[in-house]
């Protein structure tokens, strides 16, 4: 009964958009019934790292707030390659689903599940053996480099862990189920938090690990919901099966993953890579910005929830329309999602402004007005955060990753500019053949303010222009006569 009002009250969005007439109903409730599970598994997620970040903050110094965001910056670079895997997963089950291949959606799974340990295995052995030298590069804090480096070591043992999450997941929810991934998620995460606060803090038998103990309790808890996907798949209850036996490797099925991956990886990894200069920067105006910038970056992640689903959606949506040869329909459906995000993401994010304040002495952070001014700046983002997220889903789902690559590469270059111009004025950063550059201005904080938001619409600006554009109709279409 409760969820039945849940689910109603959620519906009053689309429709009150549809008398509007901004949305198609239909469509906007398709939408909606496939957002709101994913919605789900990202925002515990979220609220996964921001509970690490305050159980830290709690627990010790700003030092080890920074060496959190420091050290999960390579954490990314995994992170990013599983998505991108399991992006080319979810594009192609949708296609197969949509045109009833069953056996190749089927396979899909286990070339990705391929893919995902020739990747993790040389990231994981790479991170243990090289982390000190690796948070060097980010700080000259030799606390911040300890804290960092420990943290680093543990949490990538669980790299092959995640990657196949994400592989399960979006394979299910390429399928159109996107409530196993949720009812799986709303399992392990609280499980994750659990383990960490007994870890962190030492809390009945457990011992005292600060932030290893963080680290550790997240990679028990992949290895949780590991186990859980490898028996949903091995089942035969749900939509796909991993069926170990038979062919093990398609190159062309192979080659349309990496189509559709490489480019999401290589957007990733710009983005992860661009946050090292960028993090470089911030260290150089002081700890307390680092540590302003990681709280108000997690806090406005909430806001930022409904984009994932709402991506995921629209993959969805988009591929099996491809893949039934609703081509009309399929950019219909992209762009009432992005409608239905906006309106969405746009109410939390004027919340999350209004209660910024508060929130940051929650955090226990000594930088309060610094870390109240970021989580205002990415506030005011949130909308070039939606279109961008959004349309990126729908591209996805047609196979077509290059667009979002451009805009990711715009973005970090325009942000790494400005924010440049922050640093003090003839401070050197490196000679190039002799000649010093320094370009800053002594801006200082504002700049990155500035820089923060041209990065957030940028690539909505390039997103959107590609999607009018119609041309990943196209890119759909010779997908499917490669594969044939």
């Amino acid at each position: 009964m409760v969820r039945e009002r849940g689910w109603r009250l959620l519906l009053r969005v689309p429709d009150a958009l549809a008398r509007l007439g901004l949305v198609d109903r239909e469509r906007a409730r398709a939408t909606v019934d496939l957002a709101v599970p994913s919605m789900i598994s990202a925002g515990i997620w979220t609220i996964l790292r921001i509970t690490d970040f305050f159980m830290v903050s709690l627990a010790l110094p700003d030092a080890a707030v920074a060496a959190l965001e420091l050290s999960f910056q390579y954490y990314f670079v995994g992170f990013s390659l599983a998505i991108a895997v399991s992006s080319g997963t979810i594009s192609l089950v949708a296609r197969f689903v949509g045109a009833e291949e069953r056996a190749m959606a089927d396979f899909v799974i286990k070339q990705s599940l391929w893919f995902a340990l020739l990747l993790a295995v040389p990231l994981m052995a790479a991170s243990w053996l090289f982390a000190d030298g690796l948070l060097d590069v980010l700080s000259d804090d030799a606390v911040v480099i300890d804290f960092g480096a420990t943290y680093l070591r543990i949490v990538m043992l669980g790299l092959l862990f995640r990657f196949w999450t994400m592989i399960g997941s979006r394979g299910l929810q390429g399928a159109g189920d996107t409530r196993t991934p949720m009812y799986v998620n709303l399992l392990v995460v609280p499980i994750n938090i659990l383990l960490n606060a007994l870890l962190i803090f030492g809390l009945g038998p457990f011992p005292q690990l600060d932030i290893a103990g963080a680290a550790l309790g997240t990679v028990l808890a992949n290895g949780l919901g590991a186990a859980v996907f490898g028996w949903i798949y091995r089942s035969g209850r749900y939509d796909l099966r991993l069926r170990l036996g038979g062919t093990q490797w398609d190159t062309g099925v192979a080659a349309e993953i990496l189509r559709v991956g490489v480019p999401l990886a290589a957007r990733r990894l710009i983005g992860t890579l661009g946050r090292f200069p960028f993090l470089f920067v911030l260290g150089a105006l002081g700890t307390p910005v680092v540590a302003a910038f990681a709280i108000g970056r997690q806090i406005v992640q909430l806001a930022m929830i409904p984009g994932w689903g709402y991506a995921t959606a629209a993959s969805t949506l988009v591929g099996q329309q491809l893949g039934g040869e609703g081509t009309d329909e399929a950019a219909g459906y992209g762009w009432d999602t992005v409608t239905v995000a906006l309106v969405t993401q746009l109410a939390i994010g004027a919340a999350f402004a209004v209660l910024a304040r508060p929130i940051a002495h929650l955090f226990g952070t000594a930088a309060v007005d610094l870390t109240v001014a970021f989580i205002w700046t990415f506030a005011l983002g949130i909308a070039g955060s939606s279109v961008a997220q959004t349309l990126e889903g729908g591209l996805r789902g047609a196979g077509d990753t290059t667009w979002p690559l451009y805009g990711t590469a715009l973005g970090t270059l325009l942000r790494l500019g400005v924010a440049a111009l922050s640093l003090p004025a003839g401070l050197v950063l490196w000679r190039v053949a002799g000649f010093p550059l320094a370009p800053g201005l002594g801006l200082g904080v504002g700049a990155v303010f500035v820089s923060i938001l041209v990065d957030m619409y940028s690539r909505a600006a390039i997103n959107a222009v590609r999607f009018r554009s119609g041309r990943w109709r196209a890119v759909a279409r010779r997908s499917a006569a490669r594969r044939e």
